[in-house]
């Protein structure tokens, strides 16, 4: 089974947890090892500082991934940490016209495969990782993200 540490840092509405853990473990479903990670539910302050700190970007943003690295000749099952910025999500999902939830489990699956390893910088690295996306939704009867006509 999958840990989840589940931080709550926002007053904005945010899904259950039970919602976060079949999230994480559809995203893992292919992995060989169960696995731990925090996820952190913030505001734009945090966000924003994290996102500065972290990527030197001003701002905040909808997640940050935080993948571990452990030193050599350690293994462990903590895969690292999500931070996850509740207003944003919200005003992404109205703007997108896509139902919030849905939005939720796109960018909690999308940062999930960052702690993984995967990452959209280079073209085919993009269409890898938004296919993984697509198909993991896809098993939790969500759309396909990324097309226009996908709102719900």
């Amino acid at each position: 089974m999958n840990y989840i540490d589940l931080q709550i840092a926002t007053e904005s509405a945010y899904p259950a947890a039970e919602q976060f853990q079949t999230w994480v473990d559809a995203a893992l479903s292919d992995f060989q090892r169960d696995s731990e990670m925090t996820i952190r539910l913030v505001d734009t302050a945090e966000s924003a500082e994290l996102n500065s700190q972290y990527r030197h970007k001003s701002g905040p943003t909808n997640i940050l991934s935080f993948p571990f690295e452990a030193p050599p000749g350690v293994e462990l099952d903590l895969l690292g940490d999500l931070v996850i910025c509740a207003p944003v999500l919200a005003r992404e999902a109205a703007e997108q016209g896509k139902l919030p939830e849905h939005h939720w489990a796109h960018i909690t699956v999308h940062g999930v495969l960052h702690l993984l390893g995967y990452d959209h910088i280079e073209e085919q690295d993009a269409e890898q990782m938004e296919a993984l996306e697509i198909d993991i939704l896809s098993r939790l009867n969500i759309a396909n993200p990324y097309l226009e006509d996908s709102k719900q």
